[in-house]
């Protein structure tokens, strides 16, 4: 990639950018004393200028692709982006905004004529840099860096391999990011069929949802959420590989969560995910579990309505399948007749959702046609249950 080595018009550039870098390095020795409010006024104003240099303002023309290219060349060559991340919960505010503003253009950065499958900006960073990636995600970690991380990473995952980086991550909380790390190419290294060890980054978000202040847990699970659902294939692939680990963390952390803006957004997510089809083999393996259908079947008990309906969108998967295991099949008729009872009265208030109660009316036909005991349960699940259309579409 020659933009990244053009230096020739890059003078500027490359004195703005090691101005930024030693202020940076400065900041971060002077943390807690006094002398740190000068560094961070010189360092706003330096970053403003980057910003300026790079992205133009509303007042004047984007700066030509000559500069734009000598500027984004002396950010990578000299390292600033992992400085800037793990040192932006020490900046004001604003200064905050601003470099949110420019990491994204950074990562945003196409060099003229440019055929590559990734901008070439972040293909360099998650090529020679991949840590920058996980201290984002880390960014979480702090109130200051959440809100500023989150964008950046929102932005940046419309690439799989910015995901592939947060998957396939090996490092823990404690990496700073200024040293070696275990992070991995994921260009070159990246074994699908090897098992996470679960203390990567990518783990790290059953916390930031689940421990965080509500504006970090809802920023946190958006990205979260963005993860699984805009990367399928590569999701699929590595929920497969890591099946027991991620659903025991799933259904432990965020299915029984306390909160209810958690538990409720993640059983929503659940059941979009093992509805669609790129999801296919998880969900033939999460609906044969019967621990997992007695979780679900509580949250249709719970008090919360929201809570009973996304609940009823998951359960409603398992009463479908027409492959039910054993175990499954076991606990269904054994609840026969209480399931019979209670779903012509749950959430009869709906009224007007037509979708939900065709629905409902199904299930009860459903949970009606399985056999009256246990014994007959072999013959049944043979028999399999026809499936209804309407229980394969995602709500919108």
């Amino acid at each position: 990639m020659a933009f990244l080595f053009n230096r020739s018009r890059a003078r500027s550039a490359q004195d703005l950018v090691k101005s930024s870098k030693d202020l940076l390095q400065r900041l971060g020795r002077e943390e807690g004393q006094a002398a740190a409010a000068k560094t961070q006024t010189e360092l706003s104003s330096t970053i403003a200028t980057l910003k300026v240099s790079l992205c133009g303002t509303p007042d004047t023309p984007t700066p030509d692709a000559s500069s734009q290219s000598s500027l984004i060349s002396a950010i990578l060559s000299e390292k600033l982006l992992p400085l800037l991340v793990s040192n932006l919960h020490l900046l004001p505010f604003e200064t905050r905004k601003d470099t949110q503003t420019l990491i994204a253009a950074v990562f945003r950065y196409r060099a003229p004529g440019s055929t590559a499958n990734e901008p070439d900006a972040l293909r360099e960073v998650i090529r020679t840099a991949p840590e920058v990636i996980v201290q984002l995600c880390r960014g979480y970690e702090r109130k200051e860096s959440a809100s500023a991380c989150g964008g950046v990473l929102k932005e940046a995952l419309k690439w799989d391999a910015v995901a592939a980086v947060i998957l396939y991550d090996e490092s823990t909380s404690g990496d700073s990011g200024t040293g070696p790390t275990k992070t991995v190419d994921i260009y070159n290294d990246i074994d699908t069929s090897s098992p996470s060890s679960g203390t990567g980054v990518f783990w790290s978000f059953f916390t930031y949802i689940s421990s965080s202040p509500f504006e970090i847990s809802a920023d946190a699970f958006d990205t979260f959420r963005t993860i699984l659902t805009k990367h399928k294939p590569l999701v699929a692939q590595y929920m497969g590989t890591n099946f027991e680990r991620f659903f025991e963390r799933y259904n432990n952390v965020l299915v029984r969560s306390e909160s209810y803006v958690t538990k409720r957004q993640s059983l929503k997510l659940l059941g979009e995910v093992l509805l669609d089809r790129a999801f296919y083999e998880v969900m033939t393996r999460y609906v044969g579990g019967g621990e997992n259908l007695k979780l679900v079947m509580w949250q249709l008990k719970d008090d919360r309505r929201m809570v009973q309906y996304e609940g009823f969108h998951v359960f409603k998967i398992f009463a479908a399948n027409p492959n039910k295991t054993p175990e499954v099949q076991k606990f269904l008729i054994m609840n026969k007749q209480r399931l019979l009872k209670f779903l012509p009265r749950f959430l009869e208030e709906r009224t007007d959702d037509d979708q939900f109660n065709d629905e409902k009316a199904w299930l009860i036909k459903a949970i009606g046609a399985l056999p009256d005991d246990v014994g007959a349960a072999g013959a049944g699940s043979r028999q399999g249950v026809e499936k209804n259309p309407s229980t394969a579409q995602v709500r919108s």
